[in-house]
């Protein structure tokens, strides 16, 4: 396929609820067609072409991880062989928009790369020290806390991210981070920097301190309960549940049930009641969006298998592939099939919403306009 040719995908465009062209023959959010012309998004077809390739199925937006690890393996940064190794894993899977939740590795040579994923990088992940993955993080104290966001929102592609909570030795179970005092100064210092700020919180201390600290996300949230729901829904707090990481729980708890076992016990009930935290989140209101952690303990490629699991949670599968399509892009900001827009989609051959497993086959994946998978 040369670089002027013209990419005809034909069958059903599943642009979005909202995507719709009630004058192009859309029926709510389906398109019958689009073109892909000079690597953009057209909804007429081009009066002249010397070439065109025509794929034919179920298309939709290019796929959202909202939360993993490009350039992270489990003892830390890895070199940049395995961290394009993990992108090109993510964009075979369908996975073109991928938000880098926390890396030590510096990628920006991966923006002169067409053929890679979009990342939208979190700068570094912010500690205490001692708290967190060993050579992760920058690892410093409450008072330093707002200088780092800064530096990390300055380095980062308008994301911030804190580890809210983490296991306390000397307490042996999970517990917060970050002073509450501490907690809204930095936040206010991201924001003024003109970046959001979301956090890794597994259990409920946290969690109210940092929504009323004005935080824009939560990663993972499975320490919601019906005390802080109301509050992520008033405030329009995000979540990104990780279904797939939080999978990992029971094992993580057997692995360290004889030195911390209250910090097991925690872990397990909080692994017990995911779907219901879910599920119950979504009913509030809550948006919720698509993430798989991969990097570090995880594997690429996983964002079928999370879209899969929200709809365990009970997660309507619309709103579920909306988490990982169309809804997950205007969060973070990016256009889907609109007109004009580059042409990142996923070609299927059945209607992923009759059957989400169909998100794990993907017939073709369009890159910047380029067939690449």
């Amino acid at each position: 396929m040369s670089e002027s040719a013209v990419v005809h995908i034909r069958g059903r465009v599943l642009v979005g609820p909202e995507g719709g062209d009630p004058d192009g023959g859309a029926d709510d959010g389906v398109l019958d067609e689009i073109w892909v012309v000079g690597g953009r998004i057209s909804r007429q077809r081009p009066p002249t072409a010397r070439e065109v390739v025509t794929v034919e199925g179920w298309a939709l937006p290019g796929l959202v991880d909202a939360h993993c690890h490009v350039g992270l393996g489990p003892q830390g940064a890895v070199d940049a062989g395995t961290a394009e190794r993990q992108a090109l894993t993510d964009r075979d899977a369908g996975a073109l928009l991928l938000r880098d939740a926390g890396s030590a590795a510096d990628t920006r040579w991966m923006d002169e790369r067409p053929d890679l994923p979009h990342l939208i990088r979190a700068g570094r992940h912010i500690a205490r020290p001692r708290r967190y993955i060993r050579n992760y993080a920058r690892e410093i104290e409450p008072d330093q806390l707002a200088a780092v966001v800064r530096q990390e929102a300055r380095r980062g592609d308008g994301w911030v991210k804190l580890v809210g909570d983490w296991i306390d030795r000397e307490r042996g179970d999970l517990g917060p981070c970050w002073p509450a005092d501490a907690a809204r100064e930095a936040i206010a210092a991201a924001h003024a920097e003109g970046a959001r700020v979301t956090a890794h919180c597994f259990a409920e201390e946290s969690l109210r301190d940092l929504v009323e600290a004005g935080i824009d996300c939560v990663e993972h949230a499975t320490g919601l309960t019906e005390d802080t729901i109301p509050l992520f829904a008033e405030r329009g707090v995000a979540i990104v549940p990780t279904l797939v990481n939080i999978a990992t729980f029971p094992a993580l708890a057997e692995g360290g049930a004889g030195r911390f076992p209250r910090w097991a016990a925690h872990l397990r009930r909080l692994h017990e009641r995911r779907y219901d935290t879910v599920r119950a989140a979504h009913d509030a209101g809550i948006p919720i969006f698509t993430g798989t952690d991969a990097g570090g303990g995880l594997g690429h490629g996983l964002i079928a298998r999370e879209v899969a699991e929200l709809t365990r949670a009970g997660i309507p599968t619309v709103d579920a592939i909306g988490a990982a399509t169309w809804r997950a892009r205007a969060w973070l900001g990016r256009p889907g099939l609109t007109e004009g827009a580059p042409a990142d989609l996923v070609v299927y051959a059945a209607d992923p919403r009759r059957d989400v497993t169909e998100l794990a086959r993907p017939r073709r994946v369009v890159l910047r306009g380029r067939i690449v998978a």
